[in-house]
């Protein structure tokens, strides 16, 4: 995160990484709300030594904004959106825990939900874990996010534990020499649901 925030961009760390109920084989992920350009991103990275193993262009549905990753490692990514963001797609990093380069150098924790459910709440010396299931109204309250949002994630998390992980709409691998603007709007040339998106 440090190269990011060092040219005044903002970048969240989300998950497990935010919340501190980690494992050896959590994820990292560095997501960039509103970033100046995916090539100035990877110039950033690269200048301290970061390089990309592969870099994709994901929608996960057909209503959902597509994101560009930049993979440096395995479980290791940056993330950004290639169209601006619904208020509950900004509302999901606040759903799984999200924190600043600042509040990593300071240590801090913050509440978020797990892909089982379970609100984790930092205290002095771990967590707390509880269901949310009932509790929606709640645990938005804790998060400072809608309602809307809690319920719409608790019905997407309780439909993939039921028929597992379904794929993504949209998945495409770029070249060395493809950039992300220019095979995003190609991708869109041929894909309706980027079209809507864009224009929406």
């Amino acid at each position: 995160m440090r190269p990011l925030t060092d040219r005044h961009i903002q970048a969240l760390a989300y998950g497990s990484i935010a919340r501190g109920d980690v494992t050896p084989t959590s994820d990292i992920d560095i997501y960039t709300p509103n970033p100046p350009s995916p090539t100035l991103l990877q110039t950033l990275m690269e200048a301290q030594g970061i390089h990309p193993t592969h870099r994709e262009i994901i929608q996960a549905t057909p209503a959902y904004a597509a994101k560009g990753y930049i993979h440096v490692a395995d479980n290791r990514s940056y993330s950004f959106p290639l169209v601006p963001l619904k208020t509950r797609e900004r509302e999901f990093y606040g759903f799984a825990g999200s924190i600043t380069h600042h509040q990593i150098q300071e240590n801090t924790r913050v509440p978020g939900v797990t892909k089982h459910l379970n609100l984790i709440q930092p205290t002095p010396n771990g967590h707390t874990e509880t269901p949310i299931q009932g509790r929606e109204g709640t645990v938005a309250k804790t998060l400072n996010i809608s309602t809307a949002t809690v319920q719409g994630r608790v019905r997407t998390l309780l439909r993939r534990q039921k028929i597992g992980r379904t794929g993504v709409y949209i998945k495409h691998t770029l070249t060395p020499e493809e950039s992300f603007g220019d095979t995003y709007q190609r991708l869109a040339r041929t894909r309706p649901a980027l079209r809507r998106r864009t224009r929406n």
